[in-house]
């Protein structure tokens, strides 16, 4: 199943969605695509007009591939122009990821205040793309396209504190327009990036993610590249604290993350 059909299962029975191993990350599902999901279900319950502003992710335990999976949304609040919204994806009796929104509808207001210039990054041609290997790279990695343009990548004991490049959907056939539910596939397709300080492989995964969303979002599809760049804040004890952005090709921002990340070495 594609990204596109995954979502669609999560609008025809979010009671009942399976999700096959091609999107393994590991034993667990890719969080970017049980992210989009959550988003998904919860888009649902907002009226239209009120855009996605935040949204706060937590990892409580792995997606299972293969076995069924619900998705429940609760609305907290509704007020004149903004939605409260909370959404639990749950598996065999127990959540394993839940998922706080907020969703707000655009207002007049004195204040703008344009975001700081995109950082510069080799150019897409001239980055080593990180390519799908059964048994080696996570399963997942077979649907999104991922060019290194700084940082070194997972287990090459690299000490740098940046980590980035462009990214993209793989996709021959779909040239789907660019929404919410692909940002959070984008940026989470990238490995934590305190991974690259390691010299052997070890499992990483995200705790908490807190994504936002910068609005309008420009006319994009998913075989547009875009460029993600991601800084490692404080690193110790097991857990790592990273901040990121999305940027267009041309250097419109997209989108700002923030992940507690763990790692086992």
């Amino acid at each position: 199943m594609t990204f596109a059909e995954l979502i669609h299962a999560v609008h025809t029975h979010p009671q009942h969605v399976v999700v096959p191993g091609l999107w393994g990350q590991g034993r667990a599902t890719f969080g970017g695509l049980v992210a989009a999901m959550l988003y998904e279900a919860m888009r649902l319950k907002v009226p239209a007009g009120r855009p996605v502003r935040s949204l706060s992710v937590t990892f409580v335990g792995p997606l299972l591939m293969g076995e069924p999976a619900a998705f429940e949304v609760e609305v907290l609040r509704e007020g004149k122009s903004v939605s409260q919204v909370v959404g639990r994806a749950i598996q065999n009796g127990a959540v394993v990821a839940m998922a706080q929104g907020s969703f707000g509808a655009s207002r007049q207001s004195a204040v703008r205040v344009e975001a700081e210039a995109a950082p510069h990054m080799k150019a897409v041609e001239d980055c080593q793309e990180l390519p799908y290997a059964a048994g080696i790279t996570p399963e997942f990695t077979r649907f999104l396209a991922m060019r290194w343009g700084e940082g070194g990548i997972p287990f090459s004991c690299t000490p740098a504190r940046h980590m980035g490049g462009w990214v993209r959907l793989r996709s021959d056939v779909s040239y789907d327009k660019v929404t919410e539910a692909h940002l959070l596939a984008l940026v989470d397709a990238w490995p934590p990036a305190v991974l690259s300080h390691l010299s052997k492989p070890a499992p990483g995964s995200s705790l908490t993610w807190t994504i936002e969303f910068v609005h309008p979002i420009p006319s994009l599809t998913t075989r547009d590249w875009c460029l993600y760049r991601a800084e490692i804040e404080h690193a110790l004890d097991g857990y790592g604290h990273i901040a990121a952005r999305l940027w267009t090709a041309d250097g419109q921002l997209l989108a700002l993350s923030r992940q507690t990340t763990t790692v086992f070495d």
